[in-house]
């Protein structure tokens, strides 16, 4: 009998290589702005989080108000104005080809927002893989739980049938939240000690590493 029903993935450096995008955009807003450019790995240690807590962990002096106008900016920066490639992981499409031919269910539980994951399902066409999805415009931003057990109650799943696959420590707080198995993917956004630390079942270095972990 197979472990898991239901693998659910992150998509930022999880799936897609858009890490260096997305600190890239970051610091070109900052820098429109006129206000202090956040490190590399200031803006790297909030990926994951919705938006709105991104913007308040690395713009902490900032109003509500202030930082909810810059989301659009930093948008714009992210759809028109950074060229900078995003790319899937190598081995990727292999491996969603291998769980749906297993017959597993897939989900997606994302920082990014409802309409910017639709647009990136749609220009990788990898849509049809999953069978659903979040994203944190739609409900608790990562590590709450809320994001996995909309996921669970929707798929018909329990806890302990299903497993979350992320490259943050958010990604790993939120399924230990709950009550979910986690593997973590140290090729994104956090290190190997820093998803060791929130004692997933495994951390791996390559997309096709996963499957080992899921038999």
């Amino acid at each position: 009998m197979q472990r898991f029903d239901l693998i659910i993935f992150d998509w930022d450096g999880t799936l897609m290589d858009s890490i260096s995008k997305i600190v890239d955009c970051m610091q070109a807003l900052a820098r429109e702005l006129a206000i202090a450019v956040p490190s590399e790995k200031a803006v790297r240690d909030v990926i994951g989080l919705s938006m709105p807590e991104a913007m308040r962990a690395l713009f902490p002096d900032e109003t509500e108000l202030t930082r909810a106008g810059w989301i659009n900016r930093y948008k714009a920066h992210y759809q028109i104005f950074n060229a900078t490639p995003s790319p899937l992981f190598e081995g990727v499409p292999e491996l969603l080809t291998s769980l749906q031919g297993a017959s597993r269910k897939l989900a997606i539980a994302t920082g990014k927002g409802r309409e910017g994951l639709n647009r990136i399902l749609d220009e990788t066409r990898l849509g049809d893989f999953f069978h659903a999805s979040r994203c944190a415009d739609e409900t608790q931003s990562k590590p709450h739980p809320q994001m996995l057990q909309e996921l669970l109650a929707e798929l018909g799943v329990r806890p302990e049938r299903a497993v979350m696959i992320g490259d943050s420590a958010f990604d790993l707080q939120m399924a230990n939240n709950a009550g979910v198995a986690a593997i973590g993917v140290d090729y994104g956004t956090h290190d190997r000690d820093t998803l060791l630390g929130v004692a997933p079942l495994a951390v791996v270095s390559h997309p096709l590493e996963i499957l080992h972990h899921l038999r």
